[in-house]
């Protein structure tokens, strides 16, 4: 187990190779920085790198992640890619520390109580139907467009009710797609490049101020409906604007509760949509573990749409859903040391930046073996080993560990299930997928191709496949 104190002489972390004057290990990091950052492994459990004149020190063993998220968290706040993130979370527990992210954890932790997850779960078995009704048999799909779809509908219909917020629904299909695809980069890139006005720039700006200003004016009118006693709601913005914090008897005002807005919207549509495309790209591929969810989404689902008391009996779509998400998990998060310390007997100066990437630790073959294998069986055995070793991190851990992790759990099952119950998913021929570069590295393209299923006693077929 790793402490942030050990005793013996502190040394220096190694550098990282193909540093360059003044452009440091940017170069790599834009070029291949999925490679690169696997790569980092090799040369140590501490390794820095250098973005410009940026300094890292990035972590590659679990038991110095777990150290710096969970046994010694209180020497690190949230780090320079957070920082960047706060022209569009503001204020939100995406980006905050300390005392204010514990006082809203708990002020929203009851939005999340398993009794409020159950009911997101029928708007997400609304949504994941309406999907499914919506395909036409031997007609190709985007299921990438389809999947962001789902995720943002269903993000959307837990958190604004009515026709009162059907203009911010409207907004979040059009702005969001733009501030997902812009946040990584704008996370690395120096802020000094924020201002330039290129295309990239406006785009991102315009839509992260269209996204916070629609959600503004759904939050006044609640306000104002809520003072002149409208209906009541039970949509999770109206848990907001009316939770009180045990502790201290405060309130969120309005500008905290739209930021802690766009942060659950970010958490529900980028992670899940990414994560539900991957998980159909691996079961195209695999035919005998599509073979599998199937006969148990027969077994527990058979002829009726999916329930939300479905989802626990799901074991082997839940395993088929780790895996995916194991193989494609989040590139790269931060720490800041808040005070000089050393790791693993390297010296770790206050200010100093620390990354790590679950993606990464997620493929390394020590903790993985054959980490490139889709291997949902890996989840039947050594689940607890994993846990010891803290060597499986997709939703974080410690203190800023993923308020919606059950969530998101939910939302992806519920459309596995929901699709296989009525679809085989062909990948469209002639088409390679690759990963590009995200903040969860997404498909390059994923057109499939829907194919009826017949389940027995069933009349929920796709359409007739056209002769």
């Amino acid at each position: 187990m790793a402490h942030a104190e050990q005793s013996g002489p502190a040394v220096q972390a190694p550098v990282a190779p193909g540093r360059l004057p003044l452009l440091g290990h940017a170069l790599q990091l834009w070029r291949q920085p999925i490679a690169f950052l696997e790569s980092l492994r090799e040369h140590g459990d501490i390794v820095r790198l250098d973005i410009g004149t940026w300094p890292v020190h990035v972590l590659t063993s679990p038991e110095h992640v777990h150290a710096v998220l969970v046994q010694q968290a209180h020497r690190f706040g949230r780090g320079r890619i957070f920082d960047r993130l706060r022209p569009v979370f503001g204020n939100g527990i995406v980006t905050t520390d300390g005392d204010f992210h514990r006082k809203q954890r708990r002020m929203m932790q009851p939005a999340f109580h398993r009794n409020h997850i159950a009911e997101y779960a029928e708007v997400m078995c609304r949504q994941a139907e309406a999907m499914s009704a919506s395909w036409t048999a031997g007609r190709e799909i985007s299921m990438v467009t389809e999947a962001r779809g789902y995720a943002m509908s269903s993000v959307a219909e837990m958190i604004f009710s009515g026709d009162l917020s059907r203009s911010a629904v409207e907004e979040v299909h059009r702005s969001l797609p733009i501030v997902l695809e812009g946040m990584l980069v704008r996370a690395v890139m120096p802020k000094s490049l924020d201002r330039l006005p290129i295309p990239y720039n406006r785009r991102f700006d315009a839509a992260a101020a269209r996204l916070r200003l629609i959600i503004d004016e759904v939050i006044a009118r609640y306000r104002a409906e809520e003072k002149g006693g409208g209906e009541d709601r039970h949509d999770l913005l109206s848990l907001l604007l009316s939770s009180v914090d045990a502790e201290t008897g405060s309130s969120m005002g309005p500008e905290q509760v739209r930021d802690e807005v766009i942060a659950i919207m970010f958490a529900g549509t980028e992670t899940s949509a990414t994560t539900l495309s991957w998980i159909f790209h691996e079961i195209g591929r695999h035919p005998e573990v599509e073979k599998r969810l199937h006969a148990e989404v027969d077994a527990v689902v058979g002829a009726r749409p999916v329930r939300p008391e479905d989802i626990p009996a799901l074991t082997y779509t839940n395993n088929v859903f780790q895996e995916a998400l194991r193989l494609h998990s989040p590139l790269l998060f931060t720490r800041r040391a808040l005070a000089p310390l050393t790791l693993g007997g390297v010296s770790i100066p206050a200010g100093a930046e620390l990354a790590y990437s679950p993606y990464a630790l997620h493929r390394d073959p020590v903790l993985f073996p054959d980490p490139t294998v889709f291997d949902p069986d890996r989840w039947q055995q050594g689940a607890s080993e994993r846990a010891r070793t803290h060597s499986y991190v997709p939703f974080g851990a410690g203190q800023h560990k993923c308020i919606g992790d059950s969530f998101a759990v939910a939302e992806i099952l519920t459309a596995v299930a929901t699709v296989a119950s009525r679809w085989h998913l062909a990948p469209a021929p002639g088409v390679t997928v690759r990963e590009l570069p995200a903040g969860i590295p997404q498909p390059s393209e994923l057109p499939m191709i829907p194919v009826p299923r017949r389940v027995q006693g069933s009349s929920r077929t796709g359409d007739e496949m056209p002769q």
